[in-house]
């Protein structure tokens, strides 16, 4: 568990605690019999508002980080749920019977409570003087050394508890999550939106790109599929006479692992009628400098190094930033032939049954693209063929309706005008299913969904965005695990 601990070592500490929490048990002092402590101050409010605490009594309770025995007093710190502050305990405050299991039966990773007084050392370290001390919970496993923390990645991921006990930083990276979620619902909420919950298991797998989770409901007899988007359900609601509407909840792809990617994932849905694809590229730019000025206090944010600007945003159509970046203009290319031959000369290799023209742009733009646009950047316009839920252009029924928004080379969102027209709708969804079933997947269309849809959905612009992806840029955090409090591993031997 800590490189500089051999197992022999761990095991021998452990033994030792043991027998201290036997001997307290023996003498009448269970810890785990106690049910509660009056908590009334925590160390962050004390130390950013001592002369409101100063000289008065304050129950504080944590867990004890270090201790510094001097013969009839000590200091110790204690960390809470704020912070950590300094403890002054002395033999004549809180007994020589206290002090003595403080010294002998008391260990780093204790929890304790303290009654004192708050006042400031010599050195002007805020302190709570204590009276009164009382464990609360003994820790019957050492924790990793101060100075070394949780160096081992799979450990620091794995046993998180460890992880957010031996770091501040951590912990506040997980505060800030909290604060973004929060004001992403703040925001939506106070422009209308409602938030819906719909299913997680569904019960037939979709024909959509992604492949999904598979289990089985017993009572049922059935198959069932954890979702991997919300967007169907949500839409339905959309016919259902809801004007605006949005779901934060997990999806599930069972999928491969990354820096970027975890099989289970925090999304934000929203969908509204009357509206298209415009509104929503709008809406993202307005909610992000909304979030990241509640959460940062600026809208320009430190990124592993690299400064970014969140009050500008550039807009490119996919056909633009394939021929800024690469230099080869898909707008004189009329053919499906031409286009090969461009991938050919691009050394770009084609999946069998995406050759064509539309296919080919998506393959450039990942291949030329995606990984330059590291400001916020708006890319619109995408091919029919990858786009099978956007309305097309009505100039150029090759194009969509759609936009997916980039930053730090990071795909973080896509939206469209949504296709409302039944017809167009189900072809689609028919040769996506069948594209799935030659590759062996048992994929079907939704025929509720096609059933809302030939019942009337007005226009309607919707928007999807990777929520842990936008908690790494606002905390500086180059992985997804480092977002996600306990990222999928697998399991130890």
């Amino acid at each position: 568990m800590e490189e500089n601990r051999t197992e022999e070592e761990l095991i021998e500490q452990a033994r030792v605690r043991r027998e201290k929490l036997a001997k307290l048990q023996a003498e009448g002092h269970d810890p785990y019999k106690i049910t509660s402590y009056p908590v009334d101050a925590l160390s962050a409010d004390i130390k950013e508002d001592f002369g409101a605490f100063e000289g008065k009594t304050v129950c504080i309770a944590g867990r004890l980080m270090s201790r510094r025995i001097m013969g009839k007093a000590s200091f110790s710190h204690i960390s809470d749920a704020k912070g950590s502050i300094q403890v002054y305990v002395t033999r004549q405050d809180v007994g020589e019977d206290v002090y003595a299991a403080y010294k002998k039966d008391f260990d780093i990773g204790d929890i304790v409570g303290i009654k004192g007084f708050v006042f400031k050392t010599q050195t002007g370290e805020v302190t709570v003087h204590a009276n009164e001390l009382i464990m609360l919970s003994k820790a019957l496993l050492p924790l990793p050394e101060k100075f070394n923390g949780l160096k081992d990645i799979d450990t620091k991921y794995r046993l998180r508890h460890l992880d957010l006990i031996m770091s501040e930083d951590v912990r506040e990276t997980f505060y800030k999550r909290a604060k973004i979620i929060s004001g992403i619902r703040r925001f939506l909420d106070s422009r209308g939106y409602m938030e819906a919950d719909t299913p997680i298991l569904l019960p037939l797998e979709i024909g959509a790109d992604a492949r999904p989770f598979k289990t089985h409901h017993n009572a049922l007899d059935l198959d069932m599929y954890l979702r991997i988007e919300t967007e169907l359900y949500l839409k339905r609601l959309i016919v259902g006479g809801f004007g605006k509407v949005y779901e934060m909840g997990r999806i599930f792809r069972n999928e491969g692992m990354d820096a970027k990617h975890n099989p289970e994932f925090t999304t934000v849905e929203i969908y509204e009628a009357y509206s298209d694809y415009h509104a929503m590229m709008d809406l993202v730019e307005e909610m992000y400098k909304t979030v990241a000025m509640e959460a940062c206090g600026t809208l320009t944010v430190s990124y592993q190094g690299v400064t970014l600007d969140f009050s500008k945003w550039e807009k490119l159509t996919m056909t633009e930033a394939v021929k800024k970046y690469s230099g080869v203009d898909f707008s004189l290319v009329k053919t499906d032939e031409e286009a090969q031959k461009l991938a050919a000369e691009h050394h770009i290799e084609l999946e069998k049954g995406k050759d064509s023209k539309g296919h080919i742009l998506a393959e450039f733009f990942d291949a030329y693209v995606e990984d330059k646009l590291i400001q916020p950047t708006f890319i619109y316009e995408y091919p029919v063929e990858i786009s099978p839920l956007a309305k097309r252009k009505p100039d150029d029924p090759s194009m969509t309706e759609r936009f997916e928004y980039f930053i730090m080379g990071m795909e973080m969102g896509n939206a469209f005008s949504e296709l409302n027209d039944p017809i167009d709708q189900r072809r689609r969804m028919e040769e996506q299913a069948a594209r799935k079933r030659a590759a062996g997947a048992n994929a079907q269309v939704d025929e509720d969904f096609l059933d809302a849809l030939e019942h009337a959905m007005p226009p309607t612009g919707g928007l999807g965005l990777g929520v842990d992806r936008l908690v790494m840029l606002l905390t500086d955090s180059p992985t997804i695990r480092d977002v996600l409090l306990f990222p999928t591993m697998k399991p130890k031997k």
